[in-house]
């Protein structure tokens, strides 16, 4: 079997090959809504983030959220720009994975905003992303107090 080359073998990529967490599997953003998404759903999102208390803090989190909504108001503004825009909007993973290699955040938050972003196809599914973080930014304040 070949192996890939020494720089390749030796680079650590924390979120690289990880499988989708299935508790995530249920969140979608496509018509129509689970009435339970920016509820039941986001709590235990938000439950399931805030069991790590050593990383994953609230203003950590607060900051991705708060690129995903500049994203999304500049969708807004210029919805024929969309296409344009996702793959930067995208890029919020590879900075995710960064904040995981530094142990900012965990392999729990990465998973969540890896699977919320992969259902953003539009600009209408991207304000339904926009408003998810949103409830489970308010969910996770409580939670994280919690422990």
């Amino acid at each position: 079997m070949k192996q890939p080359p020494t720089d390749q073998r030796n680079r650590k990529n924390p979120a690289e090959g990880r499988q989708p967490r299935a508790q995530f599997a249920g969140i979608r953003f496509a018509k129509p809504l689970d009435a339970e998404l920016f509820n039941t759903t986001a709590l235990q999102a938000a439950k399931d983030v805030a069991q790590n208390n050593r990383s994953n803090k609230l203003s950590q989190l607060r900051k991705f959220y708060d690129e995903l909504l500049m994203w999304e108001t500049r969708v807004a503004q210029r919805p024929d720009r969309f296409d344009e825009y996702l793959p930067l909007i995208r890029m919020l993973n590879a900075k995710v994975a960064y904040a995981e290699g530094r142990k900012l955040v965990d392999a729990v938050f990465v998973d969540l905003m890896r699977h919320t972003l992969n259902e953003v196809k539009n600009p209408e599914t991207l304000t339904t992303c926009k408003l998810f973080w949103e409830a489970f930014m308010g969910f996770y304040k409580k939670e994280a107090k919690s422990e």
